[in-house]
């Protein structure tokens, strides 16, 4: 029988994002193989991270490119770019809390995906949308955090899976919108 790695992958990222700790013999059982099988493509749970840290760039820099972040208003971005993060925010929710442990040894990819929102942000800064108190980081990280909390609610049962795109963009554009007082 051949073993698909990216359903490997796949089986592993969801596993994780629910049960960050789950030992190589856990993994092993959710993606549907031996234990020996899934050591052969990944040496050890640093490999297996490592891989799914690629993929997770990949995808979230394809669902950037999707979003169209130049196109429109910055609000209606911020809300193309959430839905589309959606459909692999498990993924994305699980390397941003395993990033915290590898904080000495950070991807490239990660600051290329950083600088691009920081940038998106700061476009929406200059066009007089987002507010300019607040660092175009902060709000970069605000938007990882938030994603890594919604993740979290939904696989809780504490909020729908329907409501994510909408939770998350009310949330974070309700703290980064920029009001015009009187």
């Amino acid at each position: 029988m051949s073993v698909d790695r990216d359903q490997m992958l796949r089986a592993a990222a969801t596993l994780l994002s629910r049960k960050p700790g789950a030992p190589m013999d856990e993994v092993a059982r959710a993606a549907g193989v031996g234990r020996a099988t899934l050591h052969r493509h990944f040496a050890g749970r640093d490999a297996l991270v490592r891989a799914l840290e690629e993929r997770g760039i990949a995808e979230f820099g394809a669902a950037m490119d999707a979003a169209r972040l130049d196109e429109g208003s910055s609000e209606e971005a911020l809300r193309r770019l959430i839905a589309a993060l959606e459909p692999g925010a498990q993924l994305y929710g699980f390397l941003v809390n395993e990033a915290q442990l590898f904080q000495e040894d950070v991807n490239e990819g990660w600051d290329r995906l950083d600088a691009r929102i920081a940038a998106f942000f700061r476009q929406g800064q200059e066009r007089g949308e987002f507010r300019i108190d607040l660092p175009a980081a902060w709000l970069t990280e605000a938007l990882y955090g938030l994603l890594g909390a919604a993740v979290f609610a939904v696989q809780q049962g504490r909020v729908a899976a329907n409501d994510f795109t909408y939770l998350m963009a009310e949330l974070l554009l309700g703290g980064a919108r920029r009001s015009v007082t009187a």
